[in-house]
């Protein structure tokens, strides 16, 4: 193979261009090198017009194997970074892609607004928790769409930790532990103004009034000790 070969094979290829900022600052929003590597991979199969690889397409580049990877687009997704982005073509139909535009964001933020990386190393870990929490809960890890809404919490709702966390333990006392169910109880709150975890519980335990079964009742349903409010029911 001759020079003018090497050369051609190397344009048909084509190129990937990242901003140095993404180098020189990746470490201060929480990213570790392997994740790195995992965000130019997720930005090659893009240019290829691949925009959502799975862990096994990309394990076949990297050294890592497929769990590996799921962890890495886990945490990603987990610290806000990495997200999925929905759109109709022509035809109507759904096309989801891996979305790096928090990444970029968060990027800039730090380097033109000056957040200092102790702030976010803070933030990460307040989330860290939560994610934590509802992967105990759940008993498995969360699914990329399941990482996805509960940044959304975060960063579009603008619900605190400590709110998601009540709202959480009011779904276990529903036994109602799903994603669908919390976010009903989040949206009944934000509805309300609730802001607090004070508040959260207060509203908690008027509904809980509210649902108390009579004396007769009660007599004949020994086993409900602990009544709840069913957030997923419409009421005025």
């Amino acid at each position: 193979m001759n020079s003018q070969d090497r050369l051609r094979i190397w344009i048909e290829q084509g190129n990937v261009s990242i901003s140095q900022l993404f180098f020189s600052s990746y470490r201060q929003v929480g990213i570790r090198d392997l994740d790195a590597l995992l965000v130019l991979q997720l930005m090659s199969f893009a240019e290829e017009g691949q925009g959502l690889p799975g862990p096994s397409d990309l394990a076949v580049r990297m050294s890592l194997s497929e769990e590996e990877i799921g962890h890495g687009l886990q945490r990603l997704m987990q610290s806000g970074l990495l997200t999925i982005e929905r759109t109709m073509d022509d035809k109507g139909l759904l096309n989801e892609n891996y979305s790096l535009q928090p990444l970029w964001t968060r990027l800039v933020d730090v380097q033109v607004l000056g957040c200092s990386g102790k702030e976010e190393e803070n933030r990460q870990a307040e989330e860290g928790e939560i994610f934590a929490m509802f992967e105990q809960e759940f008993g498995r890890l969360l699914s990329p769409m399941e990482c996805e809404t509960i940044s959304m919490w975060f960063d579009q709702d603008g619900h605190s930790a400590d709110l998601i966390k009540a709202a959480l333990r009011e779904a276990v006392i529903a036994r109602k532990v799903s994603l669908r169910y919390i976010d009903r109880i989040l949206f009944e709150w934000k509805k309300k103004n609730i802001r607090t975890v004070e508040e959260a519980e207060g509203e908690a335990r008027n509904f809980r009034g509210q649902s108390q079964p009579s004396r007769h009742a009660a007599g004949n349903e020994t086993k409900r000790k602990v009544p709840f409010y069913n957030w997923l029911e419409e009421r005025d």
